[in-house]
């Protein structure tokens, strides 16, 4: 039995190496311009657009670049988007950490940005490889590297910065570095066989203007590796930079009670901070480094963060309070649904949350955005 189970952890690794025959990003660049342009033209070719402004999506779809006020920035921090999302997750993020002083660009993993289906053909290295470039190009524009990511991202981020000793600091936002799920480590071998793991909604489109709603397997199935890479890191070593990591108690993909339970044994530097969105748990009171903030705001129509909300200020044009785009795919029942997207008066959560009497949409936007920005400034320029 326990060879069977072997070979099958043994096939589940090497179905990471494997990758479909399919259309390609560009990648190689020798500087931001060119991958920034180069990535652009790509997305541009191949994305089915989902509105009329067929520029702003390509604004939030692709690499874009904020620059501080100083001629000659001093310090750069490349930051990397989650699985199905976009660089314009980080749209109020970016602007943020410009302002104190970064040069601060995002990129475009590769598979992204077009249409879901281009998910079947990336790799976990073609993601490595677009961060590896990237940081190597940004540390020879900016001096001090800085790296940061939100969810699998996130992943990448870390895993990039425990291998590289020139990066300054990092900053995670829902970094997936354990998943919810206990069965994540089969999403390679469903890969194998099936395209997709569930069938195409009838309610909801395959993705909007800004991410993607529908992921392939094996999207899944990369971002697995990416866990799965940053785990080992942190079983066999602690890291002794600053990191400031965002975590919603609530949030539906992540083991957020693992995660922060090893944040004081793992990332050593006395700087170091966890904003915590929830109550005050045993586990998370006992660590001194944690900062807790409340995410119940009946006030606002909040039930709870999620996942995504970590991200976005409350005047996103997208995201915020009064932006563009409601969630209403919700984890939630289609009857619910349907009365979010009338415009019926919601309340906000977490994918997943129900309660008898109130219909949920995604919590998309941040109350709290404005003290996290002092606190993820502060944090980052301790290295």
């Amino acid at each position: 039995m326990r060879a069977v189970i072997v070979a099958f952890i043994a096939l589940v690794i090497l179905t990471g190496c494997q990758q479909r025959s399919g259309p390609q990003a560009p990648l190689g660049q020798d500087s931001f311009r060119r991958y920034q342009q180069e990535t652009r033209d790509w997305v541009a070719a191949r994305r089915a657009f989902q509105t009329l402004d067929k520029n702003q999506e390509l604004a939030w779809n692709t690499p874009q670049e904020w620059r501080p006020a100083a001629a000659r920035p001093e310090k750069g921090i490349l930051l990397i988007h989650g699985l199905g999302d976009s660089p314009g997750s980080f749209s109020d993020i970016g602007p943020a950490l410009a302002r104190k002083g970064f040069l601060v660009r995002t990129l475009l993993l590769p598979g992204h940005g077009t249409r879901p289906g281009d998910l079947l053909y990336v790799s976990v290295d073609a993601w490595r490889r677009v961060v590896r470039e990237q940081a190597a190009i940004l540390a020879r524009d900016a001096g001090k590297l800085y790296i940061g990511g939100f969810s699998t991202g996130g992943n990448l981020a870390l895993e990039y910065a425990m291998t590289h000793p020139d990066v300054q600091g990092v900053a995670l936002f829902s970094p997936a570095i354990k998943s919810s799920t206990r069965y994540d480590f089969l999403a390679p071998f469903a890969a194998l066989f099936r395209d997709w793991l569930r069938p195409p909604g009838k309610v909801f489109p395959q993705q909007i203007a800004t991410r993607y709603l529908r992921v392939p397997t094996n999207g899944f199935a990369q971002f697995y590796h990416t866990s799965a890479a940053v785990q080992r890191l942190l079983n066999e070593q602690t890291w002794n930079r600053p990191v400031v990591m965002v975590l919603a108690e609530h949030d539906s993909v992540l083991d957020t009670g693992w995660i922060v339970d090893n944040f004081d044994k793992r990332f050593t530097h006395p700087a170091s901070r966890v904003i915590w969105y929830g109550s005050p748990r045993r586990e998370v009171a006992g660590v001194s480094r944690v900062l807790v903030k409340p995410d119940f705001m009946p006030e606002a129509r909040i039930s709870q963060f999620s996942h995504m909300s970590v991200l976005f200020a409350p005047d996103n044009p997208y995201y915020g309070r009064e932006g563009k785009e409601i969630i209403c795919a919700n984890g939630q029942e289609e009857s619910e649904a349907q009365r979010c997207l009338k415009g019926e008066t919601v309340w906000y959560s977490d994918w997943g949350y129900r309660e008898e009497g109130k219909v949920h949409a995604r919590l998309t936007w941040n109350p709290w955005f404005f003290w996290q920005e002092g606190v993820v400034s502060e944090v980052l320029n301790a290295g």
